[in-house]
């Protein structure tokens, strides 16, 4: 077992703890997101201001989650005869989420519109089965 030196004001917090209190040292890594469930849909709504959807945003369905992968490049550039200021931005985020089981990802859609991406999911009907009877033999 190894030991380390104790240290009382490092922000070595869990990533949980990290999005609760929106907080983030490697920059944005993650993303906000809402899960609703309406009617016999899930609808999953990311906020995800200044990318492009076409070209910086991958959404994918592997093993019973959904991957969210992005990239942001922003930068702002201010001139004038007296300042220069040039702000900029620039990291990858993504969020794993796990979906109901029986989704099949043929049946995911997303939209984007003003900074919001929006994944709705069927929710997949229970499968009800037949108990199958079982023969008795006799020994």
């Amino acid at each position: 077992m190894a030991l380390s030196r104790w240290e009382p004001f490092a922000l070595d917090l869990p990533d949980r703890w990290k999005r609760l209190l929106d907080f983030s040292p490697e920059g944005e890594r993650w993303m906000r997101v809402e899960e609703i469930h309406e009617d016999d849909t899930l609808v999953i709504r990311a906020e995800l201001p200044g990318v492009d959807p076409d070209k910086d945003v991958d959404i994918s369905v592997s093993d019973g989650v959904l991957h969210i992968e992005g990239r942001r490049e922003e930068s702002k550039e201010h001139k004038d005869e007296r300042a220069y200021r040039s702000e900029f931005r620039y990291g990858t985020f993504s969020r794993d989420l796990a979906l109901p089981k029986g989704v099949e990802s043929k049946q995911v859609k997303a939209s984007y519109r003003d900074g919001i991406l929006e994944v709705r999911i069927p929710w997949p009907a229970p499968k009800v089965e037949a108990p199958e009877r079982v023969a008795i033999s006799r020994t």
